[in-house]
């Protein structure tokens, strides 16, 4: 099919029109593009609007319930967010109006920047990356122009806690890095004499997430961050964890030297299933020169783009990032304001702890005081009645709740992991802590029950290995009118 351009009405204003011909007349469709037959059922409205109803209300939803993902920061997003995000001087803009068309646009995007310069303590910002794990390629790919610049090329070895999320190392090995895993110690944190061993004149960074996937904050972090420095390589934060420090710390102060955030995460933006996703990275001053352009500078009192940039690795996502999700972070952050949102990270790490000592039983996996999330271990259930953590996680849904992230970190064995976020009051957490306790007791005198879970759902059980390899994607009728 033709494709559809992009320019100027006769009154000024942009819009997407149909090509069209020298004539000025639209340019017919080619014929091979158009269907021979088009068969639709018949049905009343009635009908149509039962049939989505019905689907909506089995789909679950923050909105609907308690949404405890560990490590995803499934929070509620309050709807003056999706209010402002709407508003139609935001969604009729288009990326290549005119500078001087967009500067409400480009003025939110420059105020957002600094203020998450002042939340994480970085001098500057690049708004371009489109979700964590983009900004983690780009966050790598600034470290390896850095490194190009100073001629340090053999620095090709990229040091990651073996608790890490799984996008770390593959960020890594997508550039061309070599890995190499460092194992955590008892308490949780990065193991400082297995760190100082490998980091040497090849180490071209360490990437380390504070708080970890673990729910913990590394005790050491001074000294993680000096071992690094002092074998001449960077620090990249992971800052998928963030929403457990602001306002309480910064990670520039801590030594990182480069931080991508999960804007959509921290800042309340609805995810997942794909998006939509954010993931601003903040850089050092030193590092400032490498950063994707164009970036947002301010010049007479006006919003510019600055493409006059020498040592920049270039674009990295179309245009200038997913900017709804800039639009609802930024009311978000305006709403609850610097003491809101030191009080957002304190009541996520209270929430969270609370859940630790509810569940002790499971128990942690690491018993100390934990950040955002609590990680439990279903080990001692599973060796003692057989009922593995997938079985309790099943068994939950009979409840018609969502079930915590399970078997993540990796080095954590019948991994439960428990993120309540600052917006769950304390009925919702009792009540949740009540069931899983509950199924805990179950295991020990039904073990059988837990192991079929689900018995209430509209799909029981699934073959979740044959599911992932052979999905079925296409609804296909039932023959015999069954």
């Amino acid at each position: 099919m033709t494709n559809l351009i992009f320019e100027k009405s006769r009154n000024g204003r942009r819009g997407v029109i149909p090509p069209r011909g020298t004539a000025g007349e639209p340019i017919a469709l080619p014929k091979e593009a158009l269907r021979k037959s088009l068969h639709l059922p018949e049905l009343g409205e009635v009908d149509v609007v039962r049939h989505f109803t019905e689907l909506a209300s089995r789909n679950y939803n923050v909105d609907k319930g308690f949404y405890p993902l560990g490590s995803c920061t499934m929070k509620y997003n309050p709807k003056i967010n999706e209010d402002a995000a709407n508003q139609e001087g935001f969604l009729r803009l288009h990326p290549l109006q005119e500078e001087d068309e967009t500067q409400g646009a480009m003025r939110l995007m420059y105020t957002l920047s600094t203020m998450l310069s002042e939340i994480t303590g970085f001098p500057a910002f690049t708004l371009q990356p489109a979700a964590g794990a983009h900004g983690e390629l780009t966050g790598l790919l600034i470290i390896k122009a850095a490194l190009k610049d100073k001629n340090e090329t053999r620095r090709n070895r990229i040091l990651i806690p073996d608790s890490a999320h799984g996008t770390n190392p593959a960020s890594a090995a997508a550039l061309g890095f070599e890995i190499v895993e460092i194992p955590s110690d008892g308490r949780g944190n990065i193991s400082l004499d297995l760190l100082a061993a490998e980091a040497d004149d090849r180490t071209a960074a360490l990437m380390l997430t504070n708080p970890s996937t673990l729910g913990l904050f590394e005790e050491n972090i001074l000294q993680v961050t000096k071992i690094i420095h002092d074998a001449g390589g960077y620090v990249y934060g992971d800052g998928a964890n963030l929403n457990a420090i602001v306002g309480i710390t910064r990670p520039a102060d801590l030594g990182f030297d480069v931080l991508h955030i999960n804007l959509h995460k921290t800042f309340a933006t609805p995810h997942g299933s794909g998006g939509p996703g954010s993931g601003p990275v903040g850089v050092t001053k030193d590092l400032e020169p490498y950063l994707p352009a164009p970036i947002l500078v301010k010049k007479g009192g006006r919003i510019r783009l600055d493409y006059n940039r020498e040592k920049s690795i270039g674009r990295v996502r179309s245009y200038f990032g997913n900017f709804g999700v800039m639009v609802r972070a930024y009311a978000y952050m305006r709403s609850l304001g610097g003491r809101g949102l030191k009080r957002m990270s304190e009541q996520a790490v209270l929430s969270a702890n609370y859940m630790r000592v509810k569940l002790k039983d499971y128990p942690p996996a690491i018993d100390r005081t934990c950040m955002h999330e609590v990680v439990l271990t279903g080990k001692p259930l599973a060796d003692e009645t057989g009922v593995h953590t997938l079985d309790v996680a099943k068994s939950l849904l009979d409840y018609g709740v969502h079930a915590p992230t399970i078997y993540f970190p990796l080095i954590v064995p019948e991994a439960l992991m428990i993120e309540p976020t600052e917006t769950e009051n304390k009925d919702t957490l009792d009540a949740y802590a009540e069931l899983l306790l509950k199924i805990r007791q179950e295991a020990k005198t039904n073990p059988e029950k837990i192991k079929t879970a689900p018995h209430n759902t509209p799909v029981r059980r699934l073959n979740e290995t044959q599911a992932a390899r052979n999905p079925v994607l296409r609804w296909t009728p039932k023959k015999n009118g069954g």
